[in-house]
């Protein structure tokens, strides 16, 4: 029976939080409870997933703490369940706070043949009003709804595409938001209503989705760390001795977020054409909540060619997975 399976990946995370009391929806652990246990909360989730469930605990973490070794399991579980023949989708639960981060790296990385769905909650799962059951079945219903393939953020009901997803709140059920496009298609009363044409919604360079072949997936995950990248911002009174500090620390890029469009002080801006002469990767983007950064559209200004379409916690990982994919001396 081809196609049957709907597979559940736990990562732990708030969904997965425990609280000493119901009232308390803040001071909780993240990560306490199995996915198994976060299914038996849904009583229909067999229904709404038409089909099996198959569930893996790949890790129990919060996710601001979420590392390199989780993400090479994830990777590695989201692809042998991509070349299984019986698996349907891919639903992953996960924290909050860097869950744009990993929606971005498996967008990247993996072929877009099947859905792959995370999903999260802002409350534990011991809440008197836990957002973690609606979400895992509203994510549940977009896996197994035959509907698109590739990488998609449920919560709130709302469907993300993992481009524009970021979370946009430290507290409010609806924390998830695409800033400016929107949300991709509603889940309603466990139908999904999509909003936008069937069209992949990918970035303009320098950033955009790797054609990674088989061997280099397999190459990055024999990695022990990916390369260093950091963010820095520029603001009032910004100095250039904290991008020097990085550059004599061993970073390998830095991605910069920018005042406005994308603009830089001209004390830190020295300090990364200094960079960028030791061979430091600079991209630049808008530190803006909502937007991209805006070239003036006539392709001839070099100081144009780092701007990158992403948010800059995106364009992190992004430059992380290009200088990785880089042959090194």
């Amino acid at each position: 029976m081809g196609q049957s399976k709907l597979v559940i990946l736990g990562t732990g995370g708030t969904i997965a939080g425990r609280a000493d009391s119901q009232s308390q929806a803040v001071g909780y652990k993240a990560g306490q409870i199995t996915v198994q246990s976060l299914l038996d909360a849904v009583p229909d989730l067999e229904q709404q997933a038409l089909g099996l469930v198959q569930t893996q605990q790949l890790a129990q973490v919060d996710s601001k703490d979420m590392d390199w070794p989780v993400w090479r399991a994830l990777l590695r579980a989201c692809t042998q369940a991509l070349e299984d023949a019986d698996t349907r989708a891919v639903v992953i639960t996960h924290g909050t706070d860097t869950l744009e981060e990993t929606a971005w790296l498996l967008h990247s990385l993996l072929p877009a043949t099947k859905p792959i769905v995370l999903t999260c909650a802002m409350r534990p799962a011991t809440a008197l009003l836990a957002d973690g059951p609606q979400n895992l079945r509203d994510a549940v219903t977009v896996a197994a709804s035959g509907g698109r393939s590739g990488v998609w953020v449920v919560a709130g009901g709302e469907v993300h595409a993992a481009a524009q997803v970021q979370k946009v709140h430290p507290y409010r059920l609806q924390a998830m938001r695409s800033m400016e496009g929107g949300p991709q298609a509603l889940v309603e009363e466990g139908r999904v209503r999509w909003l936008v044409p069937d069209a992949p919604v990918t970035p303009v360079a320098p950033v955009a989705r790797m054609a990674i072949s088989a061997p280099a997936l397999s190459d990055l995950l024999a990695l022990d760390e990916l390369p260093w990248v950091e963010v820095v911002f520029s603001s009032a009174l910004a100095r250039a001795c904290g991008v020097d500090a990085l550059v004599a620390a061993g970073v390998r890029g830095i991605v910069v977020a920018g005042t406005g469009n994308a603009t830089i002080h001209e004390s830190m801006e020295a300090a990364l054409l200094r960079a960028r002469d030791k061979g430091v990767w600079i991209w630049r983007g808008t530190r803006c909540a909502e937007g991209l950064p805006v070239a003036s559209g006539l392709g001839t200004d070099p100081a144009e060619a780092d701007l990158v379409q992403l948010p800059v916690a995106k364009a992190r990982i992004a430059m992380m997975l290009a200088l990785a994919a880089q042959p090194r001396d």
